[in-house]
């Protein structure tokens, strides 16, 4: 028989929806970073990633000139896809975490969002 204030509490606590993931990590990683995101997709999990990998290619454009200021408002967007998340997924062959990786990490765990690691996943068999 059911217990009718276990099945309340569990719906209380259970996720409504789809799981928010943002994905971190360098840009160097553009392939892993496809590969996962596909794959979270998939699994039907909306999914938050890079806005670029590459500066554009903009005829006349020196982004010389706006280098500092792209970086700042890049990583405002990206700490605010952060923000959104239900959970932050790190993209870290090899282990590898950055700089400004290991800032969104530690942003993403004072708001106790979980943080998760490719690296630490078994790897899964592909079809």
């Amino acid at each position: 028989m059911k217990d009718p204030v276990k099945d309340q509490q569990g719906a209380q606590t259970a996720q409504v929806g789809p799981k928010v993931i943002t994905l971190c990590g360098s840009t160097r990683f553009e392939a892993e970073f496809a590969e996962v995101n596909q794959r979270l997709t998939m699994d039907g999990h909306v999914v938050l990633s890079l806005g670029m990998f590459s500066l554009p290619d903009l005829p006349g454009y020196d982004w010389t000139t706006d280098a500092d200021d792209l970086r700042t408002r890049l990583g405002d967007v990206h700490l605010q896809k952060v923000r959104m998340a239900d959970e932050v997924y790190v993209v870290d062959p090899g282990g590898y975490v950055g700089e400004s990786t290991r800032r969104e990490i530690a942003f993403a765990e004072s708001l106790g969002t979980p943080v998760r690691y490719l690296s630490r996943e078994a790897p899964r068999h592909r079809r």
